[in-house]
């Protein structure tokens, strides 16, 4: 298995607002600037400062990780193979795809490869380019091929430096909405420390550099800071179109990179649905990005060669549902409180049953059943009955997709973050009701009047648009672990946007009888300086000490593995394995794989279910019966798995398999009532035994402390 091992060494004002507010044209000491030049200079001044900060501070985030990266794996010094090794699991199997691009003897015999793929799934011709989301490797690589780079740089630095490179991109996609939402760079520079000093919670790139997520969390970072501008008031025409386009085209990127786009996009469309309803934005630009998501799905799909499963995504039927119901109810804002309300209702409950039927509808038209293990996963995770299905289990068992553990908050609670993001959360979510209550109800009662436009002021539109999506993606992380990474690195700048707020502080201070102008200035400066003091001072060494951790990259027993299929099988022979091996498999040696870790279709994970039954309490003649099945030569058999400790019982994957197929599961535990004794010992355990059975269709090739290779027989 691989393990990280100690390295043996020889010897004032900023951007401007759209909204009006009273402290016009105040620099950070407070003081007013009583003459306009001097004021549009300092606005100039302010802005260049900011922009020069955010840049560096993009630019030392990516150097930051990418230093990580080395000095974790030594992976300047290490061999290919043990580099390629390092991109485990389904990154290994995205890398695979730059690798055989660069390596094709022409850019299009390369694509040709890909579109018409036996190699990926054998027995099998499939479209990668239709199937999984790629593009971003056939761009590098194309790339790679036509700058003249090839002598100064290996294709896998090309690949790792960009990855690297969209880390500065993201980060000054998040100083910049912070800078936006409180006309402040201070809050940017307080979102971007945030965000590199609770690394361990905010990103793994450095560790699953290829993932698509790390390709895709930075283009929607530029997608939401381009929403935050869009929602400002009193924009010029021009300057609202060049901000849709912008959001358009970080959406398609967003989209075309990760396939889970549509579920992403999906909790934004509800947000903008809620806030929509609430009369807290104004409904032609979420008419707008309505559309947008529409746009850059279908887009997508079209790229994609009409991958199915874009076109009965949940996005595009709620989105289609929402026009179709705002056309159907066109009073929806009008009336009093319980006649709002009674529309409100009448108008969740027509958009909800219209997205149930139009997508069942285009599912029933495409015969589409790619994505139905996450619904059955959803179904159980949140208690809506048991089940034995093997792929739901198999992700209700992964610690990635469980409860956001508790220790999470303990973490962020030191860097100061939670307890910021806590008292800001807590604050615009009252203004947030009162606002919702006030636009809902139509009071505009003079005795209310001044203390309602203090929440007014406090709630923007950009500002209810990022309190909403912090709460639902909140959700979404306590939920799901994988998915905290969306959640926390908009937690930064949820946080820092409230400590730099005029807004907030001024209600804050009223709330307290405490408001003054000169106050609120001193405080929304003074506090956020204190905590990135408090940041720096705190944890300032220990990156300093993590950066000098010096370790490398071992794993022998893989390597001998790799090393060995290389050295002594066919070009075109076909492995059976775990999926997660495989896909090493592919990028080391290029054979051809019977399954493999991207989920994403009912065909792969029935195979894999199949070929998993080596883990199985089946028989030979069955096993090797389903391994021919898919034109197997070899099987690899881990320890790892065979002997899993990692799992609890009823979560190890030959749990999962004897609940599945019926049989008790091993060890001292309960079982369910109906389950009964395999008639079979364990495979995996008893063909090491070389018994005649298992003889007469397995041969042992290959062995370590790690790996079980058997070359099946012919023809039997």
């Amino acid at each position: 298995m691989t393990t990280i091992r100690q390295r043996r060494v020889g010897k004032g004002t900023e951007a401007a607002e759209d909204q009006p507010s009273e402290e016009t044209n105040v620099k950070p000491d407070g003081k007013i600037l009583s003459d306009p030049t001097g004021g549009k200079l300092w606005n100039i001044l302010s802005i260049t400062v900011g922009g020069i900060v955010a840049i560096s501070l993009g630019l030392l985030t990516s150097v930051y990780v990418a230093t990580l990266h080395e000095n974790d794996l030594w992976f300047s010094n290490i061999k290919e193979v043990e580099r390629e090794i390092s991109f485990r699991t389904e990154c290994g199997l995205y890398y695979s795809y730059y690798k055989q691009m660069i390596q094709a003897a022409s850019i299009q015999q390369g694509l040709h490869g890909l579109v018409y793929d036996n190699k990926t799934e054998s027995v099998r011709t499939i479209n990668i380019l239709e199937r999984m989301n790629v593009y971003q490797e056939v761009f590098l690589s194309i790339l790679y091929r036509i700058l003249p780079i090839q002598q100064y740089l290996e294709p896998v630095y090309f690949y790792i430096y960009t990855l690297f490179g969209l880390q500065a991109v993201y980060v000054i996609a998040l100083y910049v909405t912070s800078w936006l939402l409180s006309g402040t760079w201070l809050s940017g520079l307080l979102a971007a420390c945030w965000y590199i000093t609770n690394r361990v919670d905010t990103t793994r790139v450095e560790f699953t550099i290829p993932l698509r997520e790390n390709w895709a969390l930075p283009f929607f970072a530029v997608q939401i800071a381009a929403i935050t501008y869009l929602l400002r008031t009193h924009l010029q025409p021009v300057q609202e179109r060049l901000t849709l386009m912008a959001v358009f085209i970080a959406t398609f990127l967003f989209s075309l990179t990760w396939q889970f786009n549509q579920f992403m996009m999906l909790i934004q469309a509800l947000a903008l649905f809620i806030l929509d309803c609430l009369d807290m934005l104004p409904t032609a630009k979420v008419t707008w990005l309505y559309i947008i998501q529409i746009s850059g799905l279908l887009l997508v799909c079209v790229l994609q060669f009409f991958n199915a499963m874009i076109l009965g995504s949940l996005l595009i039927s709620f989105n289609v549902s929402v026009l179709i119901a705002r056309t159907i109810q066109k009073n929806l804002k009008k009336g009093g409180l319980l006649n709002r309300l009674g529309k409100l209702i009448l108008h969740v409950l027509l958009v909800l049953c219209l997205t149930l039927l139009i997508n069942k509808f285009i599912k029933k038209i495409l015969n589409l059943e790619s994505d139905e293990h996450i619904f059955k996963f959803l179904k159980a995770k949140f208690g809506f009955g048991a089940t034995r299905d093997f792929d739901a289990n198999l992700y209700l068992c992964e610690e990635a997709f469980g409860l956001l553990p508790l220790n999470t908050f303990s973490r962020l609670s030191s860097t100061l973050l939670f307890y910021a993001y806590g008292f800001v959360l807590f604050l615009l979510a009252v203004a947030a009701v009162i606002v919702a209550f006030r636009n809902l109800s139509g009071s505009i009662q003079v005795q209310l009047k001044e203390k309602m436009e203090e929440y007014t002021v406090t709630l923007k539109p950009d500002a209810a648009y990022s309190l909403v999506h912090t709460v639902l993606f909140g959700c979404l992380a306590l939920s799901t672990m994988r998915m905290k990474y969306l959640w926390t690195s908009h937690m930064c700048v949820f946080a820092s946007f409230g400590l730099c707020s005029t807004e907030v502080w001024k209600l804050t201070l009223k709330c307290l009888h405490l408001y003054t102008s000169q106050r609120t200035q001193l405080i929304k400066y003074s506090i956020p300086i204190i905590t990135l003091l408090y940041i720096s001072f705190k944890f300032w060494p220990g990156i300093m000490d993590e950066l000098s951790e010096l370790r490398e990259f071992y794993d022998p027993d893989t390597v001998e593995l790799m090393n060995w299929i290389k050295s002594n099988t066919p070009n075109t022979a076909v492995f059976a394995g775990s999926m997660q091996l495989l896909a090493g498999v592919k990028l080391c040696t290029g054979r051809t794989l019977t399954n493999h870790p991207h989920y994403e279709d009912k065909n792969l994970r029935e195979r894999t279910k199949q070929i998993y039954q080596i883990y199985a309490k089946r028989s030979p003649g069955d096993v090797y019966g389903i391994l021919q099945s898919f034109g197997t030569d070899y099987v690899i058999l881990e320890d790892s798995i065979c002997y899993e400790r990692r799992h609890s019982r009823g979560c190890r994957l030959r749990d999962l398999l004897d609940v599945a197929n019926g049989h008790i599961m091993d060890g001292l535990g309960e079982n369910e009532p109906d389950l009964k004794p395999s008639l079979y010992p364990r495979f995996c355990e008893e063909i090491k035994k070389n018994l005649p059975s298992y003889t007469i269709y397995f041969t042992r090739v290959f062995q370590n402390k790690t790996f079980h290779v058997y070359k099946l027989a012919k023809h039997k």
